[in-house]
């Protein structure tokens, strides 16, 4: 039911105005059928610069035609609006999934943007593993066991894996530890795991603190400390009080765990809390997880728009955008009422085959929930404001301190990282206005013969890979910073000068900062355009330059750290002829690690499921000769 039609004006009907969409729409409008669906407007570049939904396409696009007073962002729209492009569907929900999924897609500069969007992650319980165990998951579910969460951070979800590891006692080592330890390691010491490893628990008992475990999770602690108590006393009648011990330890820890648990007032089994707080043009929308009645921790969003969209407009995109690839709790409470309540709940209920209410809460616990929501996404919106201007501050000293001409919104800084020639890496790291900008991170490995060690030749290959695509706007482009920030001294200096000059970048102002003959930070000294400077020590412009300087040297270092691990992992099985990715998965599950495999009598070798006798001694042979 969904095919594409394109409308578009020839270039010499190019006009300056809002009236150049207007005419695109108006030139086509009769023919475009009379049903739901979704229209992007494109500029001369085919560059989507809107995403919109429609109950009757016609009807909404005769809009644009019609209004004379539009608003400042649509007359823009408009007047660079070259493209009309038309997706019908079967219903208005199915438009609005597709909205929604476009926006996220192409990220068009006229919608509301959620940016920063990830999966969270998931506790997962393996159901068919003999000794399961309870690990940190992201992604799909495509394994069969138990997924709690979401979780709103790492962090959160790493504090429940050590609570059921205090009260449980499950093993969290990966199956290639877990078959080979001969002794338990240092979590059984600690009484964090009850040792399956090497039979320190029966399976039984192993599967009842996993049953435990899952009920625990899914909100049923009080039934669990009830038959905990009355198994700590059948233990005691039976003289067993090492058992008896064990299971009193857990009731304490259970105890503590429940007093120190962020209680639910509202009483919310599955729902999600969200609210929304606008300020100065900008919004942040904090997202509270409510999961078996606990409080899973929350998530600030700060949504990208124009000042003058309204909260209700910011609300009803950011919910689209949000549950588009996830789950939808039964329960979303909001603090504002929204237009589209109705059909966004009719579309997540058919996106989940679930019954899902959206409730602006008023009154009540659900009220007093919102409210604390409300609080946080107010404070969190205050401290990003505070860390905007201050950025920006910092921006204006740099540029008053090395007399730049132009104002900095955007700087990009740029670091090595190598032993001896090994493994090396090149690192580019962008600050802005908000902050760091990670996903304008970017790592290089270094690909010219003899550069390997030479900083010089690094820095050269990184900045013209770095430029040279900039420049054919191809491939992972990204736009030029408003200035370039390098790890060096006068050399490093004039090399990527060198390279910025042969683009034409003569206007790009780029600084150098060395530290002192000592290497002792306080004591940099920066170039720029053929002068030296300096900062006094408790400068805050010269924090601010050094916590760019090493937050470059953070990712190159990490980098390159992650390369050189890669390579030691390719350095022992990968360099046997005949040892392929299954062979060396069941080498290293019985041996624990490829040194293991290394130390390994010829008998033993040959003893590994799928290793036969002569690849065996190929494998001895490859160590020992």
């Amino acid at each position: 039911n969904v095919h594409q039609l394109v409308f578009k004006l020839p270039k010499k009907e190019v006009m300056k105005s809002s009236e150049l969409g207007k005419e695109v729409i108006k030139k086509e409008l009769a023919l475009i059928p009379k049903s739901p669906g979704v229209y992007r407007m494109l500029n001369h570049k085919d560059d989507i610069l809107y995403v919109g939904k429609a109950k009757n396409l016609p009807n909404r696009l005769k809009s644009y035609v019609s209004e004379k007073n539009h608003i400042i962002r649509t007359e823009r729209m408009l007047s660079q609006t070259f493209k009309l492009e038309i997706t019908t569907t079967a219903n208005e929900s199915e438009a609005l999934l597709l909205e929604a999924n476009l926006i996220k897609k192409h990220k068009p500069k006229f919608n509301i943007l959620l940016k920063d969007d990830k999966s969270f992650p998931f506790i997962f319980i393996g159901e068919k593993d003999l000794w399961p165990r309870v690990t940190k998951h992201r992604g799909k579910k495509d394994k069969e066991g138990f997924y709690f969460g979401p979780f709103a951070s790492a962090g959160t979800a790493n504090w429940t894996i050590k609570m059921l590891q205090k009260i449980f006692q499950l093993r969290v080592c990966d199956d290639g530890t877990f078959k080979n330890r001969k002794r338990p390691c240092i979590l059984y010491q600690i009484k964090r795991c009850s040792g399956p490893c090497v039979g320190y628990i029966d399976k039984n008992d192993y599967k009842k603190s996993v049953d435990q475990a899952i009920q625990f999770v899914s909100g049923k602690s009080r039934d669990i400390q009830k038959n905990l108590s009355n198994e700590m006393e059948a233990a005691s009648e039976k003289l067993d009080f090492e058992k008896a011990s064990i299971l009193r330890d857990r009731i304490k820890s259970l105890n503590i765990i429940q007093s120190s648990q962020r209680i639910n007032e509202a009483n919310l089994v599955d729902a999600d809390v969200i609210a929304s707080y606008k300020e100065s043009g900008k919004t942040c929308i904090q997202v509270f997880f409510y999961r078996s009645k606990q409080n899973w921790g929350n998530q600030a969003y700060f949504p990208k728009h124009d000042p003058d969209q309204n909260i209700s407009e910011i609300m009803s995109s950011f919910l689209m955008q949000f549950y588009e690839n996830k789950n939808v709790p039964k329960l979303i409470i909001i603090n504002t009422e929204i237009k589209d309540k109705k059909l966004i709940e009719e579309t997540l209920s058919r996106k989940e085959n679930n019954s899902i209410s959206i409730n602006a809460a008023k009154k009540g616990n659900k009220a007093k929930v919102i409210a604390m929501a409300e609080k946080n996404a107010k404070e969190s919106l205050n401290r990003k404001l505070y860390e905007t201007n201050n950025n920006k501050n910092l921006f204006e000293n740099v540029a008053k301190k090395f007399d730049l001409k132009n104002p900095i919104n955007l700087v990009e800084v740029y670091d090595n990282s190598h032993i001896q020639g090994t493994n090396s890496v090149g690192a580019m790291v962008t600050f802005g206005n908000e902050g760091f900008v990670k996903k304008r991170y970017r790592k290089f490995d270094i690909k010219t013969k003899g550069s390997e060690q030479d900083d010089f030749a690094m820095l050269k290959e990184v900045l013209t890979r770095r430029f040279k695509r900039a420049m054919l706007e191809k491939g992972n482009y990204l736009t030029l910073p408003d200035l370039v920030l390098i790890d060096g001294g006068k050399g490093q200096y004039s090399s990527a000068k060198e390279v910025l000059d042969e683009f034409g970048l003569h206007d790009l102002p780029m600084i150098a900062i060395a530290k002192g003959k000592l290497r002792n930070s306080g004591n940099e000294t920066f170039f720029y355009n053929g002068k030296s400077f300096k900062f006094e020590k408790n400068d805050p412009t010269l924090f601010f330059m050094q916590r760019l300087r090493d937050e470059a040297h953070r990712f190159a270092i990490t980098s390159h750290r992650a390369k050189r691990a890669r390579g030691i992992k390719k350095s022992l099985l990968d360099q046997i002829n005949g040892i392929g990715a299954i062979r060396k998965r069941a080498l290293l599950n019985h041996f624990g690690s490829a040194r293991a495999v290394e130390s390994a009598s010829l008998d033993e070798i040959k003893s590994v499921e799928g290793v036969e006798a002569k690849v065996a001694k190929k494998i001895y042979n490859f160590f020992h000769e």
